[in-house]
């Protein structure tokens, strides 16, 4: 690893109200951790340098705060935080609190009331947490992640969809198309040949005519269904996913980074409600993060300078905290999708091996 350095800070207070953690091998936990949801600001001064142990920091308080005032697993806190935070358990372990609130939607809350179709929002975070988390640690999926995936189809619409939440907030959390290509990319990176089992395979059929019947509406949901055709067949041609790496790697900006609004442009009738424009021009943790992870998906070599100036991009804009800062690119959601930027900000690192054990390379 090129330039992996950590930073121990027993003083450093981080915006989370840890206060003194004392030794600095001691994990973030449950009780720790506020309740209420802590501000994310753009405000916050830039990282003297790199240090994973402060990311493993915030991205453990940030999930572990969403969970204590939330109580719900979230497409943009804590089920991509079950999918990078391996990466960083060389440098700090975590309290495994979140990884067990996760089994607990199967092994509690749906034990004796399975979800029904108006929930199934649920078990695709839940299932995309579990079997990241799964690849990232054992390589092996667990009884659990397997058991929400076959759930996942049960609840899964006629149409080939699933109902997702719609709160304005792109490009998560507005449409049920998201969803849809997070559970292909889901299933698909899910190892022991969960893709080819009965109930996957003929989910998968739907799945498909979904794709075909609601074509994509952005740059970004094309990103989403390039990254899963690297591992489900029928999705996207060979053509189609090269055009759209081409797409994403042409909007790298002059400072090295992407922006989130950048992939956004074509959505027809989007657009903020304060009136200004989408903000193309600033890079953000989410889009460079999110570049790099499926650039590196599909074949991009770590090496290519467009991915470097990425990573030189991701090392040199940590945030004090630890997290790497996003804009909610359209309309005001607390700018949370810096939770899942900081997340995507560690998988690219680890695809270029400024962190170990990218566990990706290859279909599982």
């Amino acid at each position: 690893m090129k330039r992996f350095r950590l930073v121990l800070r027993t003083s450093l207070t981080l915006g989370w109200c840890l206060g003194t953690l004392g030794a600095a091998e001691q994990p973030v936990t449950l009780d720790q951790v506020p309740e209420g949801l802590v501000p994310i600001s753009g405000d916050e001064a830039m990282a003297p340098e790199f240090s994973a142990e402060l990311a493993a920091r915030y991205l453990d308080g940030a999930a572990l705060n969403w969970q204590k005032t939330k109580k719900c697993a979230t497409c943009h806190t804590n089920m991509p935080y079950l999918m990078a935070r391996p990466a960083l358990g060389s440098v700090l372990a975590d309290s495994g609190e979140v990884r067990t609130f996760f089994e607990d939607y199967r092994k509690v809350r749906w034990e004796k009331k399975p979800p029904n179709e108006s929930q199934g929002f649920w078990t695709i975070v839940v299932g995309t947490g579990l079997t990241f988390h799964d690849v990232q640690t054992t390589g092996k999926l667990s009884d659990v992640a397997r058991e929400v995936l076959d759930l996942m189809w049960t609840v899964q619409r006629e149409d080939g969809g699933w109902r997702w939440p719609d709160c304005d907030y792109a490009p998560m959390e507005i449409d049920d198309h998201y969803g849809v290509t997070l559970a292909a990319v889901t299933v698909g990176i899910a190892p022991n040949g969960y893709a080819d089992t009965p109930a996957a395979q003929a989910g998968l059929a739907k799945l498909r005519t979904y794709l075909k019947n609601d074509p994509p509406k952005s740059l970004h949901h094309r990103a989403m269904i390039a990254w899963a055709s690297k591992r489900i067949d029928g999705i996207a041609t060979d053509e189609e996913r090269t055009q759209s790496l081409s797409e994403l790697l042409t909007l790298q900006l002059p400072d090295g980074g992407w922006s989130t609004a950048g992939f956004l442009t074509d959505w027809k009738g989007l657009a903020r409600k304060d009136g200004h424009p989408l903000d193309t021009r600033t890079s953000d943790g989410y889009a460079t993060g999110f570049v790099i992870v499926v650039a590196r998906e599909l074949g991009i070599p770590a090496d290519d300078p467009r991915l470097q100036s990425g990573v030189k991009w991701l090392l040199t804009h940590q945030r004090e905290s630890g997290k790497w800062f996003t804009r909610s690119p359209v309309n005001e959601a607390r700018n949370l999708i810096s939770n899942v930027g900081s997340a995507y900000a560690v998988l690219a690192l680890q695809a270029c091996g400024e962190l170990p054990g990218w566990p990706f390379d290859e279909p599982k």
